[in-house]
């Protein structure tokens, strides 16, 4: 019941907020592609929808493919917004980027796995392979599965800015092109790691459990990453190419809102804005 009156409050709050702008842009343009990083879609999609709500006349055409290949759709021009979970490097810094949320990463393992905790070294160890059993980190013998995102992705991209410190992932690791593949298959798999966004290491309904590890002692929750403590997080960024206009101008500002982030922090994202708290 407090979960409705919250959604409530937030539609509530959303219609109060946009009544003056929609007018003014009716007959600005009514549609947007929105493509880019898997890890974001899940979160830009639920935006979508409650935009839509409010706006039916506006169109938001969603697209996955990674966080590269949305960078390289805005430049192009095949995708007004582009969603990415790494920052921009220093060839694509011609683009706008804007942050939405902070996501923080976790390493995940089957339930059934003993070990509850790895330092970032044995991480690195792990994903080089040169720790490949899973007595070496004090569980029961076994082999390590690792499991990673494809090349590309903003997943990986901040997995190996935050943990690899140059380090190349083993070419030996299971490729996976979702975080929600990576998720599916650590939970079939006694011996597998992966590492997935925080808002997906946690178990949900219809969904088999996994474990999320503590890194270097310190558990992966909102709390740890809002006091420093945790430090394997990254932004979820929209990324565009000049000033936007029309539906993408009020989707922006809608995902910026104070409703837009109460929606996001509510989905398990960490609020960019310290006013928004779950």
């Amino acid at each position: 019941m407090a979960c409705k009156r919250r959604l409530r409050f937030i539609r509530a709050a959303t219609a109060a907020a946009f009544a003056l702008c929609l007018p003014s842009c009716a007959k600005a343009e009514k549609s947007v592609v929105v493509a880019g990083s898997t890890s974001v879609q899940p979160y830009v999609e639920i935006l979508a929808e409650e935009f839509s709500r409010l706006y039916p006349e506006g169109a938001i055409d969603i697209q996955g493919g990674g966080s590269s290949a949305g960078i390289t759709a805005v430049e192009s021009g095949a995708a007004g917004i582009g969603m990415s979970s790494r920052e921009l490097s220093e060839k694509e810094s011609g683009l706008q980027s804007i942050v939405i949320a902070k996501d923080a990463l976790a390493l995940i393992v089957h339930p059934n796995n003993p070990v509850n905790n790895l330092t970032g070294a044995q991480v690195r160890d792990i994903y080089t392979r040169k720790i490949t059993d899973w007595s070496e980190v004090g569980g029961a013998k076994g082999k390590i599965h690792v499991i990673s995102r494809e090349e590309g992705s903003g997943t990986r991209a901040a997995f190996e800015e935050l943990v690899m410190n140059g380090e190349a992932v083993t070419a030996r690791a299971i490729i996976q092109n979702s975080n929600g593949a990576v998720r599916q298959l650590v939970s079939d798999d006694p011996g597998a790691v992966g590492f997935v966004s925080l808002g997906l290491a946690e178990n949900q309904t219809g969904l088999k459990p996994v474990k999320a590890l503590s890194l270097d002692g310190v558990p992966p929750t909102r709390e740890s990453v809002l006091n420093g403590e945790y430090t394997l997080y990254r932004p979820f960024l929209l990324v565009t190419d000049g000033e936007l206009t029309g539906t993408a101008a009020l989707f922006v500002e809608f995902a910026l809102s104070e409703a837009g982030q109460r929606i996001l922090t509510e989905e398990g994202l960490i609020s960019y804005y310290s006013g928004v708290r779950g």
